[in-house]
């Protein structure tokens, strides 16, 4: 049995992978906010797993975790994990220590690319096929699957496409660059061009550019074309078989995908090269409740990944 734990900003979240591969209940707690928290609270989380599987922690074959900032892998450090007031944590050995555990860590949206590529895997029956994770979330970043492998890259940024300006008239992005994709394309955004109080800011933009409302239209496709043209980023850079859109803003569901494919198929009208690519074809938005930051997290924990 692997355990998984997602540690958010506002909510921990862990899910256990049977040999079977089925999926347990997933568990969630609060996430404490400093190095003291994060730590309790991943051994909190720990602890109700444990006992709702009814063996103890060294049962588990492999513990993993996924977490927002700049993680090295090799060796469980997170650095940089603002939302969760981490500048610099010792994650993975300090929870190995308290729990006699090997626990690997990876960053949130490289395992959720992982729990993706799970899902698919599981779908088609197929486990090498190649994929590309888009997070639309607060931020704009991808995880990348090729070839069954993980893509990590030299520096450990591979994916990080939110940062890659489109615009050089664009906004000054929090990364310093101005224009990035990131500033198009993600929940910021949004809060952006659409301020209002709406609880839902992109639930509420959709809804009333559906009902006609000009100034949401013209929102709400500003920010399809840069969701659009984070895909197509990701498939002429990478040509993956599969890119599957999570992250907060995939709640969106059918509007998002349809809108999304619209603009894609909009451009391959106007260029016989991007048709010839099918690209609105290779887009899909993850399944709404799945767990793939968890489940990700899961196979993070398994040395096999470790060497991707």
């Amino acid at each position: 049995m692997k355990l998984g734990i997602d540690i958010g900003g506002t909510k921990t979240a862990a899910v256990a992978i049977g040999a079977d591969g089925e999926l347990s209940d997933l568990v969630s707690l609060p996430t404490g906010f400093g190095a003291p928290e994060v730590v309790s609270t991943a051994l909190q989380v720990v602890s109700r797993m444990s006992e709702l599987a009814g063996v103890h922690v060294s049962s588990f074959s492999s513990i993993g975790i996924g977490i927002p900032g700049a993680v090295d892998s090799s060796t469980g450090r997170v650095e940089h994990a603002v939302n969760l007031g981490l500048e610099g944590l010792d994650l993975g050995p300090r929870l190995s220590d308290e729990l006699g555990v090997i626990v690997r860590i990876e960053n949130d949206v490289k395992a959720a690319a992982l729990g993706a590529h799970h899902l698919l895997g599981v779908a088609d029956g197929i486990t090498a096929h190649s994929m590309a994770y888009l997070n639309l979330g607060t931020g704009l970043a991808a995880g990348i699957v090729l070839d069954g492998e993980l893509l990590r890259g030299g520096h450990g940024v591979a994916g990080e496409i939110g940062h890659i300006p489109v615009d050089p008239a664009g906004v000054v992005c929090g990364c310093g660059q101005r224009g990035c994709l990131e500033t198009l394309a993600s929940g910021s955004a949004i809060a952006r061009m659409w301020p209002t109080a709406h609880p839902l800011p992109a639930r509420e933009l959709f809804e009333l550019a559906e009902a006609g409302d000009e100034r949401a239209v013209e929102v709400r496709e500003q920010f399809l074309r840069g969701a659009a043209s984070a895909v197509r980023l990701l498939a002429l850079t990478t040509d993956v078989d599969d890119i599957v859109i999570g992250g907060g803003l995939a709640s969106l569901g059918e509007p998002l995908l349809v809108g999304i494919r619209r603009i894609l198929n909009e451009w391959a009208g106007r260029s016989p090269f991007l048709a010839s690519t099918d690209l609105a074809e290779r887009v899909q938005v993850i399944p709404l409740g799945f767990p793939a930051a968890a489940v990700g997290a899961a196979l993070v924990g398994e040395p096999s990944w470790q060497n991707s």
